[in-house]
C-alpha cells in the first residue's frame, strides 16, 4: 500500500487507471510532449519563464509518473525538478494546465552496520543496491583514510543517513549524519555539520571550495526550491544564485573542470555547464555570448574566463544566473562559494559536540545491534488505481490513498 499520493485531480472514468513509474532517459521535455499526444502550446510554448526554467532542472534518471486512463491516453503527469517541487501536467479534453507543486515525501533516519570483504565502495553496494550510499561514503572519508592502504578485509563500517520516500521508494540523494570506519582497534569518525564534513575534533575534512563566478555587483536573487507566490498563489522556485551585474562583465569558472554543455537552453538563454568532479556540475546562464574557444569538452581552470553576463533568455535584466548541483540535484551555491571554515570555535564548537556526542550514541546502538544494511528495491513500473467505487462524499485524494495498490 502506498502511503502518500500526489495526484490530485483525478478524473472519473468507468473502472481502472495505470499508473506508470518511468525513468527520465534525458530526451527533451519538448519530445516528450510529442510522444505522448500532449498540446505544445499549452504546456511548452506559453510557460512563464519560471516554468520553462522548471523544465530545464529536469534531470536525467529522475523518477516520473504518467497516469493513463483504460484506452491508454495520459491523463495526468508528475515529474520533480527538485527535492520539494515537482511538474503537474494535468490533460483533458478542453484544456490543459502545467503547474509546480509540492512533493509529499518522507524523510526517514536510517543506518547500518557492514564488515569488509572486498572494498568499501563494492561491499556498500553489494549489499544496498545504492550507488548513491557508496558513493557519499567514499566522499565522506576520501580527505581521512586512504582506501588501497588502510581498509583491510574484516574492518567494520557504519553509515548513518537520512532518505527521503516517494510513492513508497527511495527519493534523491541520501543525506549523511555520521560515519565510522574501525580499521583494526582505530575508529575513524566523519560527521556531516551543517553541510560540512567534520571529524572528531571539530576539524573540517571536505576542502571542496569554489570561488564567485562574477566581481563586484550584488546577489539580486538567493536560491530556493520551494518559493511561494502569496498574490499569484503559484511557486516560483529558483535553482541558483542571481549576480547583478553590467553586460559584458567576465565571467570565470567557480571550479575547474570539463565543459560538459555550451549551448542554448530555453529560458535560461547562453549557457555553460561544467562538470567540476565529486560529483558537482556548475551552471552558467544568460551569458551575452562565449569566451572564444569555449566548446564541450574542454577544461577549464578556477578562475580562468569562460564567457560574458548578458540578458540571453526569459531575463529582466543583465545578470549572471549560477547554479550548482551535487548528483544531479540543485543545491544553494553560497554554501560553497565562501571560505571554508577549517575547524570550529565557540558556540558552533558546543553545538557541533552537542551532536557528535548524538551521532556517537546512534553509531554504538547500531554496532550493538548489529543492524544489516537496507536493500533499495528495484522502481516498480506500473500499479493500477481502482476507482469503479468512489464515495463522491470523499476527495478524490482520500479515496484513492486508500485504494491503491501496487503489482
Amino acid at each position: 500500500m502506498i502511503r502518500f499520493l500526489i495526484i490530485l485531480i483525478l478524473p472519473i472514468i468507468a473502472f481502472a487507471s495505470q499508473v506508470q513509474y518511468l525513468r527520465w532517459d534525458g530526451n527533451s521535455y519538448l519530445q516528450f510532449l510529442q510522444e505522448n499526444h500532449l498540446p505544445l502550446k499549452q504546456l511548452y510554448y506559453n510557460l512563464s519563464g519560471d516554468n520553462q526554467r522548471a523544465i530545464a532542472e529536469i534531470q536525467k534518471g529522475t523518477h516520473y509518473q504518467v497516469l493513463k486512463d483504460s484506452n491508454g491516453t495520459v491523463e495526468q503527469v508528475l515529474i520533480p525538478v527538485s527535492d520539494e517541487l515537482q511538474i503537474h501536467i494535468v490533460k483533458n479534453n478542453v484544456h490543459s494546465t502545467f503547474k509546480l507543486i509540492p512533493i509529499i515525501s518522507t524523510t526517514k533516519q536510517e543506518g547500518f552496520v557492514l564488515h569488509i570483504n572486498n572494498s568499501p565502495y563494492y561491499d556498500i553496494l553489494k549489499d544496498t543496491n545504492s550507488r548513491s550510499l557508496a558513493s557519499i561514503f567514499l566522499d565522506s572519508f576520501k580527505k581521512s583514510i586512504n582506501f588501497k592502504r588502510d581498509i583491510h578485509k574484516g574492518d567494520k563500517v557504519v553509515m548513518i543517513y537520512d532518505q527521503k520516500y516517494r510513492f513508497g521508494h527511495v527519493f534523491s540523494m541520501p543525506k549523511l549524519l555520521a560515519a565510522m570506519v574501525q580499521t583494526g582497534k582505530t575508529k575513524h569518525y566523519v560527521y556531516n555539520f551543517h553541510g560540512r564534513y567534520y571529524d572528531g575534533r571539530g576539524h573540517q575534512l571536505q576542502g571542496f571550495i569554489f570561488i564567485r563566478p562574477v566581481k563586484g555587483g550584488w546577489i539580486s536573487s538567493t536560491f530556493s526550491l520551494r518559493r511561494w507566490q502569496p498574490i499569484l498563489h503559484i511557486y516560483r522556485p529558483h535553482f541558483g544564485v542571481d549576480y547583478a551585474v553590467v553586460i559584458g562583465t567576465p565571467i570565470h569558472a567557480a571550479a575547474s573542470g570539463k565543459i560538459i554543455y555550451a549551448g542554448w537552453i530555453r529560458g535560461y538563454g547562453n549557457v555553460i555547464k561544467i562538470s567540476n568532479g565529486d560529483g558537482y556540475v556548475t551552471l552558467y546562464a544568460h551569458q551575452k555570448r562565449f569566451k572564444r574557444g569555449i566548446r564541450v569538452g574542454k577544461y577549464v581552470k578556477q578562475g580562468q574566463t569562460i564567457g560574458y553576463v548578458g540578458v540571453t533568455g526569459l531575463s529582466t535584466g543583465p545578470h549572471l544566473h549560477f547554479g550548482v548541483y551535487r548528483y544531479g540535484r540543485a543545491i544553494n551555491p553560497e554554501l560553497v562559494v565562501q571560505k571554508a571554515t577549517k575547524r570550529l570555535w565557540g558556540k558552533a564548537k558546543k553545538s557541533f559536540i552537542a551532536y557528535k556526542e548524538k551521532m556517537d550514541k546512534n553509531i554504538d546502538r547500531y554496532i550493538l545491534k548489529n543492524t544489516p544494511p537496507p536493500v533499495i528495491k528495484p522502481f516498480q513500473s506500473m500499479c493500477k488505481l481502482n476507482i469503479s467505487k468512489l464515495n463522491p462524499m470523499e476527495s478524490y485524494h482520500q479515496q484513492i490513498q486508500q485504494r491503491i495498490k501496487m503489482h
